[in-house]
């Protein structure tokens, strides 16, 4: 009784507290900046530092040395702001009361998690969703991982992963959009649209954390964690728009990189975070670390000790920091030796207390834990069907010779390979809390089928690739073939001399140079989420027709990395297929990627007209429409994506033999064709020319339109 009785008086003491801060919905943002202020004004040094202080729940997901321990006495004392890796309402709510009640100011937490690809339905692997083509469709399905997680009781995601990827060595290549920056940006866009929703207090939204900037994908040698090295001119053009077109969209934090740019640590890379992001994007939401890497800029060997690497990385423009405990640990020693200007920690404090204002903290810390909404929302029959949707959307054809898919019912299949039952692997790396007992493995979704050994079968369906281990965070690989064992699988069941269908599940792009020659079909599945079997059944029995183009390009083997469609030209050009000494090629291997980029089969045929074009000259002001007639020619309808690219053919620097600048998917029945224009301006030809500014420069370009990037025909016109 006694201890009930001081809890209550400690509520009670507190509530003034909460009262005083709690602000109205519709407040405007001057009263939010006096909220805030005033907030700020009764914080010690110490609880400011706290709100900078990201730690891990003891117990649950690390990927680093610093686990979480106790958090309790540091939740109540003010010294932690921020949670990550708390799952489930009441524990949830458990932190939150003493947060809340217990501590001095009554300041809430927030609580963050890598919600990537679905929280309890799990959605095709980032990599797959980007095949899909379609920002619309993933913006929902970010939104209704998000609305997931949010009626879970999370604050926060580590979502959108916008790196820019072009070494399928590298094992999270499987979370981003693939290698174009075009296309990655509207794709960075539409994730922040839709985890973060109109307005971040909604309770069926949570606060979106870009990652990672920057030019994580570009590691060397496709290592995790490795260094980056390449020019400004290469980071602005192809590495940093994704990033950008995040913040445009309005996302409300960033995680910084592990990776070194130009030598130095991203996370405390001034030229990166308080040049590019904040002064010249205007980027004034929260800047997190990456798990433990404040310490890591010890071993990188650009800090002597702790308290060094945690100044510079505040002064670069770093407010949280995750997991390593060197802010908690070192600013308040920094600021009472002069060390660290106290302005620096008021101004990342000021950065969290509004990310919480804005999630609607203040008003209500309680508002995300509702357990009849979590009843409602996870697993609910329309993110079900969302996610099988987009599975099927995101799956490519890459083969299908004579025809081979779709199977007919009346037809005796074969089905092999360990992924048939694998329901883990279904949902790849970073798969939120996704549960395989509730996923139908493909050999039971199969089990209806006309299903024989491979000696009594007509067709062959193999079902193989990588575990969802395979691929992710901390999975890079020298050999990106098939495991052995299943290589030496298809090689047995094409020696039966029957029709064999290749299903590849895998988190990154693959060298599939030996199977492309044995195998009859190859459908490109990916890891595609909590639907897989369903949709897999749909595309092989044709009740559902391909329509993924991808978004990588996939090498002939791994020396060829990296090979990309937006490659510069060289002084020595060579023609793929022809034994030419003396001209930049391999002499064992053609230039030209196994698979290009865009390429995607369907079960019927689209013929394409020439293009044409509204005039040769356009000045700056004006614009030029390229058009082109698609037209399906086959015997079932289908889905394509027409895509657009440019070639700037004289630059003061060397500009790429093509540029994807635009695209638009399209419908057609049999026999239906359609015609697609593209607006062509001055602001698309635009690039970081030899001065360093960024603009666009008179001369001839080539427009080429078709189905994927091997294009090699054009039109011209010149801008004067």
């Amino acid at each position: 009784m006694k201890r009930f009785s001081i809890c209550i008086l400690a509520c009670a003491l507190t509530l003034p507290l909460i009262t005083a801060f709690s602000p109205a919905l519709d407040e405007s943002e001057t009263k939010k900046s006096q909220f805030i202020e005033e907030l700020l004004s009764k914080m010690t040094l110490e609880e400011k530092i706290g709100q900078l202080n990201l730690i891990s729940s003891p117990g649950d997901v690390v990927t680093g040395p610093k686990k979480g321990e106790d958090l309790t006495n540091d939740i109540r004392s003010g010294r932690l702001g921020n949670v990550l890796n708390a799952i489930g309402i009441d524990y949830i709510r458990s932190l939150q009361r003493i947060a809340v009640e217990e501590s001095r100011l009554g300041i809430p937490l927030t609580f963050a998690f890598d919600e990537i690809h679905g929280y309890r339905t799990t959605f095709p692997i980032p990599l797959a969703e980007s095949c899909t083509w379609d920002p619309e469709l993933i913006s929902r399905c970010a939104q209704a991982g998000a609305q997931e997680a949010a009626a879970d009781g999370l604050t926060l995601t580590y979502n959108p992963m916008v790196d820019i990827a072009l070494d399928p060595r590298w094992g999270r290549i499987s979370e981003g959009a693939g290698e174009d920056p075009y296309l990655g940006s509207l794709i960075a866009a539409a994730r922040v649209r839709g985890v973060q929703g109109e307005d971040l207090s909604d309770p069926l939204t949570i606060a979106a954390c870009l990652k990672h900037y920057a030019a994580y994908g570009g590691a060397e040698g496709g290592r995790d964690y490795a260094a980056v090295e390449m020019g400004e001119r290469r980071l602005r053009e192809h590495y940093l728009p994704p990033y950008k077109a995040a913040v445009e969209a309005g996302v409300a934090s960033v995680m910084t990189s592990f990776n070194l740019y130009d030598g130095i640590p991203a996370t405390m890379n001034k030229f990166l975070v308080d040049q590019v992001l904040r002064t010249e994007w205007g980027f004034k939401g929260v800047v997190m670390t990456d798990y433990g890497s404040i310490g890591e800029i010890l071993e990188h060997g650009c800090a002597e000790t702790i308290a060094e690497a945690s100044r510079l990385s505040l002064e670069a423009g770093t407010d949280m920091d995750m997991c390593s405990g060197a802010y908690i640990q070192e600013l308040k020693g920094l600021v009472e030796s002069g060390a660290v200007d106290v302005k620096l920690i008021d101004d990342a404090c000021r950065r969290v207390l509004q990310l919480k204002y804005d999630l609607g903290l203040f008003e209500d810390p309680y508002r995300y834990l509702n357990h009849k909404r979590a009843e409602k929302i996870i697993y609910s029959k329309e993110n079900i069907a969302l996610s099988k949707l987009e599975a099927v959307k995101s799956m490519v054809l890459l083969k299908n010779d004579s025809e081979v898919l779709p199977l007919k019912k009346s037809e005796k299949i074969a089905l092999i390979g360990p992924r048939c039952e694998d329901t883990r692997s279904y949902c790849g790396a970073w798969a939120g809390k996704c549960e395989p007992n509730r996923i139908q493995s493909i050999a039971d979704r199969f089990a209806k089928a006309n299903i024989v050994s491979p000696e009594e079968a007509d067709k062959i369906v193999c079902v193989l690739g990588e575990t969802h281990r395979m691929s992710g965070e901390a999975a890079c690989l020298t050999d990106i073939r098939i495991p052995a064992d299943q290589r030496e699988l298809l090689e047995k069941m094409c020696a039966l001399g029957k029709p064999v269908v290749l299903v590849v599940m895998a988190g990154r792009p693959l060298d599939l140079t030996r199977e492309s020659e044995i195998a009859s079909s190859i459908l490109m599945a990916w890891q595609p989420g909590f639907k897989t079997a369903d949709a897999l059944y749909d595309i092989l029995y044709g009740a559902e027709n391909p329509s993924g183009r991808l978004t990588t390009s996939f090498p002939r083997n791994v020396g060829q990395i990296p090979v990309y469609h937006y490659m510069l030209n060289t002084g020595r050009p060579a023609t793929d297929g022809k034994n030419e000494r003396y001209t930049s090629r391999y002499l064992d291997c053609w230039n030209a990627p196994l698979y290009p980029f865009g390429y995607g089969l369907s079960y019927t045929q689209f013929e394409y007209s020439d293009v044409t074009l509204s005039g040769t000259e356009m000045d700056a002001n004006g614009s030029i429409t390229a058009t082109v007639t698609v037209r399906n020619t086959g015997k079932v309808a289908g889905d394509e994506v027409v895509q657009l690219y440019l070639r700037d053919m004289v630059g003061s620097v060397s500009r790429p033999v093509k540029q994807l600048k635009g695209f638009e998917k399209i419908s057609l029945k049999p026999g239906e064709s359609q015609t697609v224009d593209f607006e062509i301006n001055e602001e698309m030809l635009r690039f970081w020319r030899a001065d360093m500014t960024y603009g666009s420069e008179k001369g001839e370009f080539v427009v080429m339109v078709g189905p994927n990037a091997s294009i090699t025909k054009g039109v011209n016109f010149w801008l004067k």
